[in-house]
């Protein structure tokens, strides 16, 4: 089953400054680095705008049809975030339930998570 990462790019971190990053929001320089890391992999990776997150920025879903969701915020738009967010999504896309064993978890998404949803119930 496939997993999705949903990466805000309106996120901006307390010391955005748009001189210095060119204009580009935090969110969507992590969302280029998450699309880069994830290229070639079977994820799919998708922007949006807002996942009303702020205090959190930079903010991450990572959710599959019948699986657990997972929300990771306070991320540096850095490739080692990146690599570490698709790292862990491709654990929840290999698992039954989107449950990833936290030794499994990698060192970079540690400490980012901020909310757990459960699937919606099949009707």
């Amino acid at each position: 089953m496939t997993s999705w990462i949903t990466v805000c790019d309106t996120c901006k971190r307390d010391d955005w400054d748009e001189a210095r990053s060119g204009g580009k929001t935090d969110g969507e320089a992590l969302a280029e680095m998450v699309e880069a890391a994830a290229a070639g992999s079977e994820l799919k990776v998708r922007r949006v705008s807002c996942l009303m997150g702020c205090s959190n920025s930079c903010n991450v879903t990572v959710q599959a049809h019948g699986k657990l969701a997972y929300t990771m915020g306070m991320f540096d738009p850095v490739v080692e975030a990146a690599e570490g967010i698709v790292a862990y999504a491709k654990g929840h896309a290999q698992s039954a339930n989107g449950t990833v064993p936290y030794r499994e978890w990698p060192q970079a998404v540690k400490g980012h998570f901020v909310t757990r949803h459960h699937p919606i119930p099949e009707e």
